[in-house]
Order: C-alpha cells, then sequence, then structure tokens
C-alpha cells in the first residue's frame, strides 16, 4: 500500500512540473508574441545603420563592431533591414528568460511564473526592440549564462557542447562589446565550473581568459574582416583631455588655440554626459576638425596619446575628478535611454504605432526614476551577489555570482573607458541582476532541508513505534 501511494505522489508531482512548465512555456510565448507586436520591425539606430550598411557593402571598421556586421550579413535574409536583428534579439531574450522560468518551475510553479513575468519589466523589455550592440551583447551573454546553468547537473557527454557554445557566445560578446574582455573570463570561469563558483577557479582561468578574449579581438576584425582602423579607442584621450582641461583651466591638447577657443574648452564644451561635444556638438566641433585637419592629423597618431600620459602624469587629481565626475552621470543621474526623438518626429511612422505609443508613454514617465539608473542595478548586483555568496557550492548560487560578477566588472571599467553616460550600456547589469536574483532564490529554497514524509522516516521516531514503552 505504502508503495503505491509513494508511486502515485511521484506521478502527481510529474504531472504538477509538466502542468507547470507548459504554463511558463505559454507565459514566454505570449511575451515573445507581444514584443514583436509592439516592436516589429525593430527599431535601427544611428549606430545600427552604419553596421548595416557596412554588413551589405562587406566593408569594415572598428569603430562600431564588425562582428556584429558579419552576423547581420548571414541572417539579413530571413527578413532583410532591422527585422532580422530585432527578431533574433527577440528570440534569444525570450530563450533565455524561458529557460531560467522552466530551471525555476521545477522547484515552484510561482517561481516559474515569476521569472517570465520578470521579463516583461521595465527597463529589461524597453531594449529588445533596439538594434544596438549593446542589447544583443547584454542578450548573447545573458543566454550563454543560462544555457551553462541548464545543462550543470547534466552528465559530462551532454554537458560539454553546452558549455563549448557558452563559451563561444561569450567569445562573441568580447567581439561586441571590447570593453568586456575584463569582464568575460568571470563568466567564462562559471560556464566551465557551474556546479560552484570558487575565487581558485577564477584565479586559475582569469589571466588565460583575458588574453585569449583580447587576441581575438584584432584576430577577428583585423586579420580575418580587415576591418579599417578608425581609432575608437582615441575618443577617450579627446574626452580625458578635454576632462583635465576643463579642471585645470589649461589647455592640454597638443594643439594652439585661440583665446575664444580656449575659454570654451575651459567652460562650456566639457560635458560629462558624453565626449560629443567635442565632435558634433555645437560650439565644439572645432576640436574634431582640428585633430582630424587633413594637413596635419592628430586624431589616431601617437601625438595625441604622448599628449594624453602627459596630461595625467603632471594632473592625476583633474584626471580623477574628471572620471569621479563622470561615473556619477552614469550611475546616478539621469541619462538617455531610448533614443525618443525619431519616434516624436511628425513622418516616424514606428513612433506612431498604436502598440509602440504607450510604450513610449510609460517611458516618459520611468524615464527619470531611479529605475533607469545604472547606478541602482550595479547596487542590486552586488546585492544578488552577496546573498548568493553562502550557496555558492550549489548550481544555482554559482549562477548568481557567475552573471552579478561579471556585469559588476562590466559596468565599472566604464570608469576609465567610458566616453557615454547612455543607460543602454549598463543593460548587461539589468539582465544579469534580474536573472541572478532569481538563481540567488532558487539556491536559498534548495538550502532549506526539505522534512521527511511520514514513510521516511525511521520506526523509533513514530508514537507506535515499539521502542516506546508500553503502559
Amino acid at each position: 500500500m505504502a508503495a503505491a501511494e509513494h508511486r502515485e505522489a511521484i506521478a502527481g508531482k510529474a504531472l504538477s512540473r509538466q502542468r507547470a512548465s507548459l504554463l511558463v512555456l505559454v507565459t514566454v510565448a505570449a511575451g515573445y508574441a507581444l514584443t514583436v507586436l509592439v516592436f516589429y520591425p525593430g527599431y535601427s539606430t544611428a549606430d545600427a545603420r552604419y553596421i548595416y550598411a557596412d554588413a551589405i557593402a562587406w566593408r569594415f571598421g572598428d569603430w562600431q563592431s564588425p562582428a556584429m556586421a558579419v552576423l547581420w550579413w548571414l541572417i539579413d535574409p530571413i527578413a532583410p533591414g532591422p527585422s532580422s536583428m530585432f527578431l533574433l534579439t527577440a528570440a534569444l531574450y525570450w530563450l533565455a528568460f524561458g529557460t531560467l522560468a522552466l530551471i525555476a518551475a521545477r522547484r515552484s510553479l510561482w517561481l516559474g511564473l515569476a521569472t517570465a513575468a520578470l521579463a516583461f519589466m521595465p527597463p529589461a523589455s524597453f531594449f529588445v526592440g533596439m538594434i544596438w550592440r549593446d542589447v544583443l551583447f547584454a542578450v548573447i551573454w545573458l543566454a550563454a549564462a543560462v544555457l551553462a546553468f541548464a545543462a550543470a547537473d547534466r552528465p559530462a557527454r551532454l554537458r560539454a557542447p553546452s558549455q563549448a557554445l557558452a563559451l563561444l557566445l561569450i567569445a562573441f560578446g568580447v567581439l561586441l562589446r571590447p570593453n568586456a574582455v575584463v569582464a568575460a573570463p568571470l563568466l567564462a570561469a562559471y560556464v566551465i565550473w557551474p556546479m560552484r563558483f570558487d575565487l581558485k577557479h577564477v584565479a586559475i582561468v582569469f589571466l588565460p581568459a583575458f588574453v585569449l578574449f583580447y587576441a581575438l579581438i584584432p584576430l577577428v576584425y583585423y586579420g580575418l574582416l580587415d576591418a579599417q582602423r578608425q581609432n575608437p579607442l582615441h575618443s577617450i584621450l579627446v574626452f580625458d583631455l578635454g576632462g583635465i582641461t576643463h579642471f585645470t583651466g589649461e589647455n592640454q591638447f597638443p594643439v594652439s588655440w585661440s583665446r575664444d577657443q580656449t575659454a570654451l574648452l575651459i567652460g562650456k564644451c566639457y560635458d560629462p554626459v558624453r565626449w560629443d561635444s567635442y565632435w558634433h556638438v555645437e560650439p565644439c566641433p572645432f576640436v574634431m576638425r582640428r585633430l582630424e585637419r587633413p594637413d596635419d592629423v592628430i586624431f589616431g597618431t601617437p601625438r595625441l596619446i604622448e599628449a594624453w600620459w602627459h596630461a595625467l602624469a603632471a594632473h592625476p587629481v583633474a584626471y580623477l575628478s574628471h572620471r569621479a565626475i563622470f561615473m556619477w552621470q552614469f550611475l546616478g543621474r539621469s541619462n538617455l535611454v531610448l533614443p525618443v526623438w525619431d519616434w516624436r518626429d511628425p513622418v516616424s511612422a514606428y513612433g506612431h504605432s498604436p502598440y509602440f505609443t504607450p510604450l513610449v508613454a510609460l517611458h516618459d514617465q520611468l524615464q527619470p526614476t531611479w529605475l533607469f539608473r545604472p547606478g541602482l542595478w550595479l547596487v542590486l548586483a552586488i546585492a544578488v551577489g552577496v546573498c548568493a555568496w553562502g550557496a555558492r557550492s550549489t548550481p544555482a548560487g554559482a549562477f548568481a555570482l557567475g552573471v552579478t560578477a561579471s556585469a559588476t566588472v562590466y559596468v565599472m571599467t566604464f570608469c576609465v573607458l567610458g566616453v557615454a553616460a547612455d543607460f543602454r550600456y549598463a543593460y548587461w547589469c539589468v539582465l544579469a541582476t534580474i536573472a541572478g536574483a532569481v538563481a540567488a532564490v532558487l539556491a536559498r529554497r534548495d538550502q532549506i532541508p526539505k522534512r521527511p514524509s511520514a514513510d521516511q522516516r525511521s520506526p523509533g521516531s513514530s508514537s507506535g513505534s515499539a521502542s516506546t514503552p508500553r503502559m
């Protein structure tokens, strides 16, 4: 009788899990359909239009990611234009959250549904329709981490292919966002050892992984794709020289300016929001015009690097002040979220879509709030990692630590490498925090000892057992 009841209980649990999985799958499918309804055919940002033009012409530069251009070229026949990249991004986004929700649903139906519901929340859902390499990068890394998580407890012959694919996705993310090269080893260490997050593992893999990922960038960019060198890193130098000039009150550029231009450089030109004020924002485009003057080019040459080193050595406090102000702008102040100026144009068909307009209205309400401040998500990522630390020996705890640690390091790279404070640069941190929080809850649930059922208790613990003295 007890054995039959036990079999019935197991069958009941299996049926319950099937129903939970089906309900999660329906929710995720509805999410994907809603995403397509709201965002189709996807919004091609200014950066994306350059990438697409490179893809169609099969001519690449390194200012934007040539790896994204090649991917776009490969998938473009599916739906030419932004639609192909949008559909890929949306599919990866819902596939990652859907898989995570199914993993959560094994433990709890409500947790599985909550995971699927979290994918609908802003700011995560706001970016799925935006063709930006930052969005594609974040979604690809999330898919890589979830893939490793799903295969963590599988036999080695099944787990190894998933791990290999996840590592390839991480490498592709580095090609999309080269500053991710510092954060990539942390995520790679998790993928290689998904059952436990161990600092020894991170220490073992960090330097070799960093070197490999770093070497991959020039190999693919210039070796395989013959990308034109457009010197994107020199935008950092211009931004820093402008910042040091502002804080010291002295010109740091290797150029002699007029009195009026010097006054502008010290006063109005510096903007911690973005370096574009030296490029094409009035009244200061004269800076880049001079640095790129055909008869005396400075941008992209050792002269600019030497001026940067000299400015840092002579004025370290001014440099740190500039970088601190930029990071406060990036983390703690209201910045650009979505490029809404394009949609508000009267001739824009996309912005007047009856399905998209409500999202723009919601964006306008939420954009000034802390929900769209990277600093909040950075603090939450750290908090999730701290909460998961005690469960780092479980697959769920390892996942939570792997994604939040990599997201934290990635955001902090902008302290040195950032030249703009747009919210999109923190999108990986948003996705990692949400997914990591789900895994942290799973890890906590797994650590709670389960009470044994009546048929699992020892005979001596029963009130009617033979060990109880008879009166």
